[in-house]
């Protein structure tokens, strides 16, 4: 099963509909199970809920051979941690679907550490989809002491301009 999650905060139509489309031409294999948020398009040919309580989304994301998601670091974070392949999409300003495009960004950079696969367009789901089912993401390793060691160093300079 493909687990489609677009968070609970901002409706993200336009990859629900997209995965829907594309799975009622034939164009996905696999079952999806999307949680689509509060306000948005009821998809006609994947199985949705508008929301769903922890235990339940925690259930999808085990049972869930791969993930399709927003750029959100919730999301990415989620995937990671259960070493589960996760095709993105950003949410892009100039159709409503976020206050900025910041999501592009952090897509850009999690794919190229290799963590994620990346479609900027509707049209590009269908051939992402499918690398999903090849695609293993690379481990991320936990960098808290050297996030702590930057953050020790920017706030000893600024103590350092303080002096001064």
């Amino acid at each position: 099963m493909i687990f489609l999650t677009v968070g609970t905060l901002f409706p993200f139509d336009r990859l629900v509909m997209a995965v829907d489309e594309a799975a009622g031409k034939g164009l996905i294999k696999e079952e999806v199970f999307a949680q689509i948020g509060k306000k948005s398009s009821e998809p006609k040919h994947i199985k949705y809920a508008h929301v769903l309580d922890k235990e339940n989304f925690d259930d999808k994301v085990r049972q869930a051979s791969c993930m399709i998601s927003h750029a959100g670091m919730g999301s990415i974070t989620m995937a990671l941690i259960h070493n589960k392949p996760l095709l993105v999409m950003p949410r892009l300003k100039r159709f409503g679907e976020h206050v900025n495009d910041h999501q592009v960004g952090t897509a850009k950079k999690f794919e190229e550490l290799g963590h994620v696969v990346v479609a900027y367009r509707e049209e590009d789901l269908p051939d992402k989809i499918e690398s999903l089912r090849t695609f293993v993401p690379e481990s991320r390793e936990n960098q808290a002491l050297e996030v702590t060691a930057k953050i020790k160093q920017f706030l000893d300079s600024l103590q350092g301009q303080e002096k001064n």
